[in-house]
């Protein structure tokens, strides 16, 4: 898979996380699937690991401003956007493996999207087809994922569950988990 359809992939899921991303007004404080992390946390996460692993490394970071979590993102978001636009297929000297990095990335931010919807209580309307992607190349790296410590031990879930619920279960959320406070 090229470079194109690899950025393409990764800029549709942080689409769909910059739609949940809209959604939190208010709600910043709210918990999530991962105890770590609030709703706040976890954009800070997603805008973390994105800087660290891709804009930083090509001199791309945006100045963002402290506080307000929807304009720190879409900060973000275009940044990554023009940054992967502007490189398509040509990637002369790059400090980073992008089409090694973006199927990992693009996980990341999916899972993190249903972490971010469900602590906020909306729906995350996750792109099925990326999710299966994702799903297929978690399987196909799962000791990687387990060795590496970032993930809970996976939920088990009904053979018919969504493929949604099975990435998210893969990666040791509980597709049923619910915010305990209103």
């Amino acid at each position: 898979m090229g470079l194109s359809e690899l950025s393409g992939q990764h800029l549709r899921a942080c689409a769909g996380f910059s739609s949940v991303v809209a959604r939190g007004e208010g709600r910043w404080d709210r918990p999530s699937p991962c105890p770590e992390w609030d709703a706040r946390g976890l954009v800070e996460h997603v805008i973390g690991f994105h800087d660290v692993l891709v804009l930083r490394p090509l001199g791309a970071k945006p100045k963002r401003p402290k506080g307000d979590p929807v304009p720190r993102w879409e900060l973000t978001h275009e940044a990554l956007s023009t940054l992967l636009h502007e490189y398509g297929e040509l990637l002369p000297d790059s400090p980073v493996d992008l089409p090694g990095l973006l199927p990992a990335l693009r996980t990341e931010v999916l899972v993190h999207t249903w972490d971010l919807a469900t602590a906020l209580g909306v729906d995350a309307h996750l792109d099925e087809e990326l999710c299966a992607i994702a799903l297929r190349g978690a399987l196909g790296h799962e000791a990687e994922y387990r060795a590496s410590g970032m993930f809970s031990a996976s939920v088990a879930v009904s053979e018919g569950a969504s493929v949604t619920d099975r990435l998210v279960a893969l990666l040791g959320r509980d597709p049923g988990w619910r915010r305990s406070t209103p």
